[in-house]
């Protein structure tokens, strides 16, 4: 049987070491140090995996002994796009691995009456439409706050965009796919639902307040 066309577009990373800190990161009992420290080794890991296929060209460099060739990315810099205030907690780590990427910033807030994202925060660097964007937040629960950052960064015109969580649900997935099915999704696990509060369950609470420490 065939998947549905959203469930193709979603990349499954299920590396051994990163389905073992997402582990760790699930637990209740896990501290506020921890927690930061996992999803900084963990979006490292990411990192490698949602740049695989990112276009590269030749360049010829010379090396202590001859001159040869070698392959570079293509293109301007990479930007991270993180969703405030959790997608922050990705960006240690992916710098890590992009040294020379640059950060955009996307802030939302549901609307209390309408429940639909309301933008109050948008920077993004220059030259969009000739780099390559990852956006970043912990968890694709509803759905709602990641379509509303791609249809903002669309308006840009960037080259490609990739989405990356922790953690995403078929509710989630359906919902952003509905409205931008081009965009994939790199994550290391897909759950099982929502609960009646909207979150993501099993999943591991609410990111943010455990990367802050605010909960």
């Amino acid at each position: 049987m065939s998947q549905p066309c959203s469930l193709r577009r979603v990349h499954l990373i299920d590396h051994p070491l990163v389905q073992h800190k997402l582990t760790l990161m699930r637990r209740k009992d896990t501290s506020t140090k921890t927690f930061r420290q996992l999803i900084r080794e963990l979006s490292a890991l990411l990192a490698y995996e949602v740049t695989r296929d990112m276009p590269t060209h030749e360049v010829e460099v010379e090396t202590p002994l001859e001159t040869t060739t070698g392959r570079m990315i293509d293109g301007k810099k990479t930007v991270l796009a993180s969703i405030l205030r959790a997608g922050n907690g990705f960006l240690d780590g992916m710098l890590e691995v992009l040294p020379s990427a640059r950060v955009g910033h996307i802030g939302l807030y549901r609307d209390p009456a309408t429940l639909k994202p309301v933008e109050y925060y948008f920077k993004m660097p220059s030259g969009m439409e000739e780099r390559d964007v990852i956006v970043l937040d912990p968890m694709l629960a509803t759905g709602n706050s990641a379509v509303a950052a791609v249809d903002l960064l669309k308006r840009l015109t960037p080259r490609s965009i990739r989405f990356v969580c922790l953690v995403a649900c078929p509710e989630g997935i359906a919902n952003f796919h509905a409205h931008h099915p081009d965009v994939p999704i790199y994550t290391p696990a897909v759950d099982r639902g929502l609960n009646d509060h909207g979150y993501i369950v099993p999943g591991l609470g609410d990111a943010g307040d455990r990367i802050f420490g605010t909960k």
